[in-house]
This record gives structure tokens, sequence and C-alpha cells, in this order.
């Protein structure tokens, strides 16, 4: 993987450590300012504090990245807790406010929490585990090599001395702090607590129904309001009947934003405050009630013709011509098309949809003196600091961000408009307010996972191998500028496999936001190339499996996407997933009942390798089950959390179904069809699979993430065992829209 310029090198870490009263010590991390200044453009952070020890040995480790459900709170604690050598059931775990001057890196996105914290959070631990140490060697006048730890104590088996942690942490942060390149860390063999199942630290709070998340934070004083946008994208609000709605019960105010947004393509993830009319009132009931009186004249504006019918017919009229720009091209595909034995070609579909977290869009904020305070369950602070800041003009270091757990987030809330909305609405009534979304403001106001149409061609040989592949891909955009998560790697599966390879692309423009949902571009490429694999490994008379292990033994070319999130594609390692979920699930050795089939996929994403097996029937009615699914996954050497991290695999798998078979955005005369999960449907419990097998298959590479890898395998899976039972090829999505539901 090209290496990640957001995290910082493990050299550029100093530790430093304070006696905090009562005789505890506060770990903290620095950060040397040669380093600061190349790696964050500014001046050195201050010290950090990560974790501290109170005198009655009890250790509260702060948890720095956004928790959103991906268990990120209790996993980050855990790796700085193994390496202290702590007593889990004496860890505390604080969520940390947004401070760049403090914790580096604090975001929730793309799985990197793993890879990105696996060794810096380990060396927190094990630096502090020394000089715990030190200070007992000093105490008891033995040498530390003599000196052992064990879940919170210090052992002199010799002389049979322990102490807590507690009593010697005060000294311990008397010591010089150790080199933390140099630190030593333990065998793998020895951890009590990575790679042990640990219950998420939130987990008694929710289930008993303690305010937990974003939406149940309040602040004394605090006001509630309500935020209508035009139903399309930037309608500005010309006018409203405001003086009718300042009389209604509990209403403080109501009024026109005139917005941010320039008339100009919305490519990012920050988009500026968009139009709006603003209702403020003591309670939220109050504020939507007097939503429903409001009758607003809007401008409309550029986006009111745009339509999914017209975005279709404009891709059917471009796949007929040749691509506008070439992405990437290897040998010749027009020779090779020519002496395949056979060639196959096939369109493919898929649609926008939605994020819908079951949490939708809130925020806190507080406007007095110049400076703002605000209260997020945001993924990616950074943005979102620097959105409020240039929107109400005042400097970022007037912001503060209090980070919330969130009820999911799966990108959604990597943009920050709905803290934007509150911190303007803040400062313009100069009280602390609450803004809270209802569930069609969140449907009809996302950013959509990008819809796309990809011409594909591809032709075999007489011995089933791949030897050519063609994708005239048809997106959206700009210019040469893809649509916000909509752009494609010009080394994405099965580039660099086949001989004669060419991804074309044509762009069409469209006035509307779009942004990274779960796995983004590969929820749909997975679906689309292992699909169209199937295709062809039926063309060819090879089992499915078979021809898929053929084209992962094909020479590798060259690696051409070098960006600092990208990674190496490694085969072997996909060879090896995709033999232990063919194994798991008797691919091919298992009797099934009649009217039952399996379908196989792979995909390779957010450095993750995973191939899936799905078990279906389908009733002559057209209505599927899934009754089970298997998954092999390749992560790496370490498997942090185990209940955790089959959760969110599991998780994933049913995420995906539901995109699978009926989630859409349409839209029409600029408006978002769809308003709730009635029209955008999630899976029901009853529809899952009843089983989810999570096969491990460990290798000596660094850990690496989980929130979405997962993910893209499962839709081909069912797709390919559905075309097995049926004969029908699947090429668009949802599958509702070729007849299909659950059964």
């Amino acid at each position: 993987m090209t290496k990640n310029t957001n995290t910082l090198d493990r050299r550029s870490f100093l530790l430093r450590t304070t006696a905090i009263a009562g005789g505890g010590a506060l770990f903290s991390l620095f950060v040397k300012p040669e380093t600061a200044s190349a790696q964050f453009g500014g001046a050195a952070p201050v010290p950090n504090a990560y974790f501290r020890i109170a005198a009655d040995g009890t250790v509260t480790i702060v948890a720095k990245d956004p928790e959103v459900g991906q268990g990120v709170k209790t996993m980050l604690p855990m790796l700085i807790a193994e390496e202290l050598d702590a007593d889990w059931k004496n860890v505390r775990i604080e969520q940390a406010d947004f401070d760049e001057s403090k914790y580096f890196g604090q975001f929730a996105g793309g799985s990197m929490a793993t890879p990105t914290n696996w060794e810096p959070m380990r060396r927190v631990g094990a630096a502090g585990r020394q000089m715990l140490v030190s200070a007992a060697a000093q105490t008891w006048n033995v040498p530390a090599a003599e000196v052992t730890t064990e879940s919170g104590r210090l052992y002199h088996r010799k002389s049979n001395r322990s102490a807590g942690y507690g009593e010697l942490a005060a000294k311990a942060a008397a010591l010089p702090a150790p080199d933390l390149k140099t630190v030593k860390m333990k065998d793998a063999k020895d951890y009590k607590i990575i790679g042990h199942s640990q219950r998420g630290y939130d987990v008694a709070s929710i289930v008993t129904g303690k305010p937990s998340y974003s939406i149940d934070f309040t602040v004394p004083n605090m006001l509630y309001a309500v935020y209508q946008k035009c139903a399309v994208f930037n309608g500005k609000p010309v006018s409203a009947n405001l003086d009718e709605i300042k009389k209604l019960p509990g209403v403080k105010h109501a009024f026109l934003v005139e917005g941010k947004v320039k008339d100009v393509p919305v490519l990012g993830f920050e988009v500026p405050l968009e139009p709006g009319v603003a209702i403020v009132a003591d309670s939220w009931y109050q504020a939507n009630s007097a939503r429903k009186q409001l009758k607003v004249q809007w401008d409309e504006g550029r986006g009111a013709n745009q339509s999914s019918e017209e975005f279709a017919k404009r891709a059917a009229e471009l796949s007929t011509k040749a691509g506008e720009k070439t992405l990437r091209k290897d040998g010749d595909v027009d020779a090779a098309f020519k002496n395949a034995a056979k060639v196959i070609d096939a369109a493919y579909s898929y649609p926008f949809i939605s994020h819908a977290p079951l949490e939708p869009q809130n925020c806190v904020a507080h406007f007095e003196n110049g400076k703002i305070e605000i209260w997020s369950n945001t993924q990616i602070p950074a943005g979102g600091r620097a959105l409020v800041a240039n929107t109400l003009g005042i400097p970022e270091s007037a912001i503060t961000i209090h980070l919330q757990r969130g009820g999911g987030g799966f990108g959604r809330r990597l943009t920050n408009d709905y803290m934007v909305e509150t911190a303007w609405i803040s400062k313009t009534i100069g009280a602390p307010v609450k803004l809270l979304w209802t569930r069609e403001d969140d449907m009809q106001h996302d950013f959509y996972r990008p819809a796309g149409f990809q011409y594909l061609k591809a032709g075999v040989d007489k011995s089933g191998k791949l030897i050519a592949w063609k994708n005239h891909f048809v997106g959206f955009g700009n210019g040469e500028e893809f649509a916000q998560a909509s752009n494609i790697s010009p080394d994405e599966f099965p580039a660099r496999l086949v001989p004669n390879y060419t991804v074309d692309y044509s762009l069409m423009p469209f006035w509307f936001k779009t942004g990274a949902l779960r796995a983004p571009g590969s929820n749909v490429y997975g679906f689309v190339f292992q699909s169209f694999l199937d295709e062809l490994a039926h063309a060819a008379n090879m089992d499915p499996v078979a021809f898929r292990l053929q084209l992962l033994d094909q020479p590798q070319t060259e690696q051409t996407d070098k960006g600092p999130f990208t990674a190496d594609f490694k085969p072997g390692r996909m060879k090896e997933v995709l033999k232990l979920v063919a194994e798991k699930s008797g691919w091919g050795k298992r009797t099934l009942p009649k009217d039952h089939a399996m379908g196989v996929a792979f995909h390779f994403s957010h450095l993750g390798y995973f191939a899936e097996v799905a078990e279906v029937s389908v009733n002559p009615q057209n209505k599927v089950k899934v009754h089970k699914v298997w998954v092999a996954a390749d992560v790496g050497s370490q498997i942090i959390n185990p209940a955790a991290a089959e959760n969110i695999v599991q998780g994933a798998v049913v995420d995906g179904l539901s995109e699978l078979m009926a989630q859409e955005i349409t839209f029409d005369k600029g408006r978002v069809m769809q308003s709730n999960f009635h029209q955008h449907q999630m899976l029901r419990m009853a529809q899952a699979p009843p089983e989810i097998e999570v096969i491990w298959h460990i290798t000596n590479n660094p850990p690496t993430g989980l929130g979405e890898p997962a993910l893209p395998p499962v839709l081909p899976a069912v797709a390919n065992a559905i075309f097995t039972l049926t004969g029908k090829r699947l090429r668009q999505l949802p599958l509702a829209k070729s007849g299909f539901g659950w059964a």
C-alpha cells in the first residue's frame, strides 16, 4: 500500500508523562516539530493524552476516532491496554474531542482505523509498561529484566514482591520516556486482550436505553430547529409565510437562509451551506409542527430538469459511441476479440442509493462571543470545522467540536452539511440550538451513492482463458472530473490480469450531491465484474471457481494507480480465500436440494481480500431466499476483537443484500422520488440468511480494516446463484426491477 500521508510514522512519536493528582500518571504522545510541519502543514502539536493511570489502578484510555458503530471506541483502547498489560476489567474509555493539536488522524472512513493505528497505539501502551517496570525496579532495587507484569500488576518473583500500577504510576511519570521505536512489544501468542472478544464499551448503555447517541444529546437552555430545503438541490427560497409561522405555539424564530452554494459543479464532500428556511422553537415537535404549515415559493434553479429516465437514455446513446477518455489500455483488445473462441457483450447498470442510517442527521451548536461549540456525530471533523469556519467567517481556532456517537455512518457523516446548518442557525439566533432532520430530510437531501452504466465486452480462448476485456464506463461528472465517489481505478480488478484490457469512460453532467457509501465504488464494481466473470465462466464451460482461479494465475502487469489510499492487489492472497470459501461451503461437492443453488464471488477493497459463497433458492414467483452465506477473509495477521469483527462482516453481508434487492433513488424534475424506508427498503430480519459463517484466513501481513470489504462480494454471489436456478442473468440493480423479491 502506498503510504497514507495522514498517518504519522512511528519514528515521529515521542512519549511524555506527567504526574496527576492523587498519585497517578498521564501518558501522552508528542509529535516532533520537524515532522508536524511536514505532515500537518502547521505548527507542532502539543502533547496529547492517550491514557492515564489513577492511584487506585484504574486505567482510563482515550478513544480518539469517531465512533459510528464500527467499534473503534473499544478496539483502539484494546491496542493500548494489551501492550500496557492492563487488566481489561479495570479499563475505562473516554471519547476524545476533536483536537488536531492532540490527536492525529481523527476520522472514521475507508476502513483505515486498524491499519493506521495498529502499531502506534500498541507502542504507546508498551512504552507505558516499560516505564512502570523501570519504576518498580528502582523501588525494589532490582534489575528491570527481573520485573514482570500481569493484568495491571508488577511482580518481582524472586523476592515475592508485587505492586499495582496505581501505586507506582506517579514514580513512573518522573522517569525519562523511552523512544517509541525501541520499545519491546508482545509476541502475539502472549496476547490477553487483542484476539479475545471484548464487549463493545457502550453496549450496556445502549441496550438499557440510556442516552448514548448524538440524537440524545442536549445542553441547557437549548432550542430546537428544523431546516426546510427545496426539493431540488440548491433551489432558493423567494418568499415564505414567516409572519404566520412566528405566531405558532413555541416558535421563537423563522427566517430565510440565502445559502452559500455557487452555481458551479458540485464534486466534493464538503458542500457549502444550502439555501432554506429555518424554524426554531422551544421543542422539536413545535418546530416540526410549524414546518408543516410552512408555505415557500422556490426558485428551483438549474436542477429542475434532471431525471433518472433522461440519464438512462443519455447513457444508452453514449454507449454507441467511443468513450470520451481512456483510463487504461493494455495490449490490443480489438485484435484479441478476433482471435477469441467466444466473445460476450453485456450492459450493467446500478442506481443512486441513499445511505439511510437509522439515526438521521443531527447536531448541537452554540455560538457565543465570536466562538462556536459544536456537538456532532461527524465522521470527518476536520472537514466540518473548515466548512463552518468558511461559512461563518471565523477562524478554525474559534471552533470546538465534541465527538458524539453516531447511529450508523456508512460514509454519510463524512459530509458535514447538517453541522454547518446548525452552526449558521445558532449564530443567527445567538443561542444554543439542536437541529434534527426527519427521515424524509435525510433520504431526500443525501450525498447519494453514484449511479452508473457499464458496457462490457470480453473474450476467452479455447482453453477458457480470459484474453480480452473492454469496458465503456458511463458515469457522472463535469468535464474530465468524476462525481464524488464515482471514479474507477485503472487498476480495478480484473485489470493487470488480462493481457488485452481497455477501460474508457464518458461522463454525464449533473446537478446534485454524491458521496461515499460503504465500500465506495466497490459496492457496485464487485457486482458488475464478478457477475460478468460468471457469464464468461459459463460461456467457457468452466466451473466458476476454477475459472476465477485460472484468472488469478495469469501474469500481473504494472500497477498504475499509486494514490495515497490505493494498494497493490496480490492475486495469491485472493486465491487462498477463494479456495478456502469453496472448501468450507462444499462447493461442487455437496448435494443440494433441487431448488437450491450456490453462487460465488470475490472482491478486493480497502486492503481486504474477501470471497463469498451464497446458497440460494427461488420459488416460482421469483421470491428469493438466501439460506446461508460463507465468507472467507484475509485481513492480515490479527483479528483484534473477534466478536466485533464477525459482527461487522455479518452486518456488511446484510447491508449488501439490502442494496441488491430493493434500494434505489430516482429523480424526476430534479426531485428525489423516495422519502422513507417503504420506498428504499432494508432487509427485514425474517429475510436475512439464517447463518452467515465467517472464516478467517490469517496471513503474515499487517492487520487491515473490516468495515467495508466484506460487503461487495455478496451481491454477485447471490445474483450468480439466481442465474444457476433460473437461467436469468441479472445485470441491473436493484433486482426488484427485474421482478424479484425476498421470500
